[in-house]
């Protein structure tokens, strides 16, 4: 699978983590207090709590059940109720390729494909799940590709879609630097209420 995006720069700063899902993978994205971005499945593999539930501390990420902590290859590193342990390195959580690039947080869950896309000399504007999927999305602009649609127009625009559980998706979006981000902002409202056919 190629790379696809999964959130953008500003929502996920240092020191914080969320939970997202490509299809069915349920992930948790967090980046480090370095500013590295990881994309982890969702449990931990102690209790199976989930991972975006729980908190950055410095280069680790932290379960909030009972504050296992996981090093930046997702190799357990320490537990708490055991201070003195080393933990044995088969208690890893699962990992995927995360990289940022033009703002936005981009996961591959196969092999790492080269480089995420370049979408260079644009900004990005918001995240707006929609109820629709992907390749519904990218089927409305008689795109192909369900991954990246530049969109143009008015306030050219590429859309980054991240493809949910269903018929759902998040859209990614990011405008030349030159346009009005609350028009932008407003023109996808309008567009959500098109895919969503709950336009009047």
């Amino acid at each position: 699978m190629a790379w696809i995006a999964v959130g953008l720069k500003d929502d996920v700063p240092p020191g914080v983590v969320i939970p997202g899902r490509i299809e069915n993978t349920e992930l948790a994205i967090w980046c480090s207090v370095s500013g590295d971005y990881h994309a982890w499945s969702d449990r931990c593999p102690h209790r199976g709590m989930r991972l975006s539930h729980g908190f950055v501390r410095g280069e680790t990420l932290a379960c909030i059940y009972h504050g296992w902590q996981y090093d930046e290859s997702g190799t357990c590193s320490y537990i708490p109720a055991h201070p003195a342990l080393t933990p044995p390195a088969t208690i890893c959580v699962p990992s995927y390729h995360c990289k940022e690039a033009g703002g936005v947080i981009w996961t591959a869950l196969g092999e790492d494909p080269a480089s995420p896309p370049d979408l260079s000399g644009r900004l990005p504007v918001r995240s707006l799940p929609v109820n629709r999927s992907a390749q519904g999305v990218a089927a409305h602009f008689g795109a192909h590709s369900a991954s990246v649609i530049s969109v143009g127009g008015q306030h050219d625009v590429v859309l980054a879609l991240q493809p949910g559980d269903g018929e759902q998706c998040v859209v990614h979006a990011l405008a030349a630097p030159d346009h009005d981000r609350t028009a932008v902002s407003d023109w996808l409202e309008r567009l959500r209420d098109t895919l969503e056919g709950t336009s009047s």
